[in-house]
């Protein structure tokens, strides 16, 4: 090869690992580890009390060695942590930006009285 196409190709690598660089990978989350309270409350069906019981958790026991131990804070039950799972971390940075709404569920319709 001569050193102008080396030089291409290895210019081209570079921008392409730069741009792959700049885009977050997979869904943003929460790192339940190090999140404040106001971060935990971009979290979907989390509000400031529940937020601050999951802080308040975490300084008395220490860390979440899994997320799955967030069912361990008192109004987090399975089909709330299951809500929330696709959210959340015990590593790397917080990226959630804004508040997750989760879609209510219809509740069924009520019969007609005859």
């Amino acid at each position: 090869m001569t050193f102008r196409t080396l030089m291409c190709m290895t210019l081209a690598a570079a921008l392409a690992g730069s741009v792959l660089a700049a885009q977050p990978s997979g869904n943003p989350q929460v790192n339940i580890n190090t999140a404040t309270v106001q971060e935990l409350q971009l979290l979907p069906r989390v509000g400031p009390g529940l937020a601050k019981r999951i802080v308040d958790f975490r300084t008395a026991n220490g860390p979440f060695k899994a997320p799955e131990e967030l069912a361990r804070v008192k109004g987090i039950g399975e089909k709330s942590f299951s809500r929330l799972q696709s959210y959340v971390t015990i590593t790397g940075a917080t990226s959630l930006k804004e508040k997750v709404r989760s879609p209510r569920t219809a509740r069924p319709a009520a019969k007609a009285q005859s």
